[in-house]
């Protein structure tokens, strides 16, 4: 990564924290932070690592915020990118998002052919890097910010360090834009959970 990082990332959080002020919901509020961690984490460079596309592969880069619904054990996926699957729902106990949830640990897997934990959820491909940070709020996970890329080692440690960042002021956010009542009415919208 150049010099240029902190400036680039710095720059995108301070334009990420402008736009939210003037969101009209919680969910649009917390997209101006995961649209941005699309544009500013990763470092293009390593797009000419041999091993960081396998043949058919193209690069992309999505994100979104997954929230524990009211009922707890599932978390709903909002404020994403991720084609025809806003407001998808897997276990809070499911794979990498899960463990993430419940460890209150955030991760970087460069790889994720060879993470152990790791378990396919876009219906459009798989990713093979990806950042999982805990949101918390008052000393709890609320949920759980992810950005993720196609190609492997796309993102590293001080990518991490980053969206720990980005997951505080959307935590921060969320809340002040009425987050918790925004997604109670939103898993009531939604036909019931199932595992």
């Amino acid at each position: 990564m150049s010099d240029e990082y902190y400036p680039r990332v710095t720059a995108g959080l301070s334009r990420a924290l402008a736009e939210s002020r003037d969101a009209p919901d919680p969910e649009q509020a917390v997209a101006c932070f995961t649209r941005t961690t699309r544009e500013v984490l990763g470092d293009a460079s390593r797009l000419s690592r041999p091993d960081a596309l396998k043949p058919g592969e193209t690069q992309f880069v999505v994100s979104g915020c997954f929230f524990i619904a009211p009922s707890g054990d599932h978390m709903i996926l909002t404020a994403s990118n991720f084609a025809d699957q806003n407001h998808a729902r897997i276990s809070v106990t499911d794979s990498r998002p899960g463990n993430t949830v419940q460890t209150g640990i955030p991760a970087v897997v460069p790889n994720t052919d060879i993470d152990p934990i790791f378990r396919k959820i876009l219906s459009s491909g798989v990713v093979g890097c990806s950042v999982y940070v805990p949101v918390f709020w008052e000393g709890r996970v609320i949920g759980m910010f992810n950005t993720a890329a196609q190609a492997r080692y796309f993102f590293d440690e001080r990518d991490l360090a980053m969206q720990v960042i980005f997951a505080a002021a959307a935590a921060a956010t969320w809340m002040a834009k009425g987050g918790p009542a925004y997604l109670a009415e939103l898993s009531a919208s939604l036909p019931p959970w199932s595992a």
